[in-house]
């Protein structure tokens, strides 16, 4: 049978050339970086020149990475480390209702322990507005906190606009960045960010492995306490063979970004075009153009989402309903919820996302098949009209 994978915004498979570049710290290079022997020191290199790779890659100085465990620390550090650091300053924090678990789950758990959090709400397209950020801030605020693309609509935030008010009112402002790094230009400076969270198992590298930018300057508590490794901002030993993957993914990303976001660009457009002419009563989830290069999502009336997928499935075709980390949920997308979408609605979603390895006759596969497991699914709906 014929597999496709369209979920690539959950997880990319490892490039082969990562991989390549992982093996020698797993047998040859293996020693614990913080031993002064050649072994140590040879393991040392391959973490620092990764540094310097990321870095470089997103408009940063080496000394302003951390390496983390992957996208949920990073977010969790951020908001935590800052929230800690500036509490005798204020204990209100800005984010949006539209935020990855990861970010909107310790600033609930903060909510608990007397900070205040403004979750401003979106448009019908996903989009935050400038101006109620600016509105919602108070001379308690200390952080701001909002993801710079949507992980399940593909909604691209006005980081950069937010970030100078953010800059001019001297607030801390933190961006998830773990659906754009690799797949569309990021840079700190640009961004007027503080703090940004990426994840290399979303752009080609391993799972387990990510980073924090921590602009200089930006006071932030120490997240893990035990060693001194990453200068004492994040204790652990070095997950040496992934920091040196993500290095490498960076590598990869930084010559061929531009080429496969023209492609997937090309792809998103044409199923945004083709699935509403060859199913009725589907409706695009986020804008038609300011979004992620490989993201579409589409709510299809009168089934549920899950159904879809197992069907698709069947045929060797992989999507999801949203968020890989609540696709065991059978709660609604909260992003659906907060762009206007009825529960009824938001149940049937599909969030197609491309990638590296997706290919032309990926999509006419997906186009043939989508329509026939609507139709044979809205049979058997009681809600459709099927005169």
């Amino acid at each position: 049978m014929k597999r496709i994978y369209l979920d690539y915004a959950a997880t990319t498979p490892c490039d082969p050339e990562v991989l390549k570049v992982m093996e020698p710290y797993f047998f040859e290079k293996f020693g614990n970086p913080s031993s002064l022997h050649v072994f140590g020191q040879e393991a040392k290199k391959g973490i620092e020149d990764a540094r310097e790779y990321l870095a470089s890659f997103i408009g940063a100085d080496p000394s302003e990475i951390i390496f983390t465990s992957g996208g949920t620390e990073s977010d969790n550090f951020a908001i935590s480390g800052v929230a800690h650091a500036l509490e005798n300053k204020g204990r209100h924090i800005i984010t949006s209702a539209i935020e990855h678990h990861a970010v909107s789950e310790p600033c609930k758990f903060l909510e608990k322990k007397g900070f205040k959090v403004t979750y401003v709400g979106v448009d019908k397209y996903g989009q935050v507005s400038p101006d109620k950020v600016k509105k919602a801030i108070t001379d308690k605020t200390i952080l701001i906190s909002l993801m710079h693309a949507n992980n399940e609509i593909g909604t691209i935030q006005p980081i950069a606009e937010i970030g100078k008010i953010a800059r001019d009112k001297g607030i801390t402002f933190h961006t998830d960045a773990v659906q754009t790094v690799g797949h569309i230009p990021v840079n700190v400076n640009e961004l007027n960010v503080d703090l940004l969270s990426l994840a290399a198992h979303k752009f080609y590298g391993p799972k387990g492995v990510g980073a924090l930018y921590v602009k200089r300057g930006t006071r932030i508590e120490t997240f893990l306490r035990g060693g001194d490794q990453e200068k004492g901002r994040r204790a652990s030993t070095h997950n040496t063979t992934g920091i040196v993957g993500l290095g490498k993914a960076v590598e990869l990303c930084r010559a061929k970004m531009d080429e496969e976001a023209s492609f997937q660009i090309k792809l998103r457009d044409r199923l945004i075009k083709e699935i509403p002419e060859k199913i009725s009563e589907v409706y695009l989830n986020g804008p038609a153009q300011n979004r992620l290069p490989n993201n579409v999502n589409f709510s299809i009336k009168y089934i549920e989402g899950e159904s879809i997928l197992l069907n698709l499935d069947m045929l060797g075709i992989a999507c999801s309903t949203g968020s890989a980390c609540t696709s065991t949920s059978l709660e609604p997308s909260h992003v659906l919820l907060a762009i206007g979408l009825p529960h009824e609605i938001a149940h049937g979603s599909l969030r197609i996302s491309m990638g590296r390895w997706t290919k032309e006759e990926d999509v006419d596969y997906l186009l043939e098949s989508l329509p026939k497991i609507v139709d044979k699914l809205r049979a058997m709906s009681p809600l459709y009209d099927k005169k």
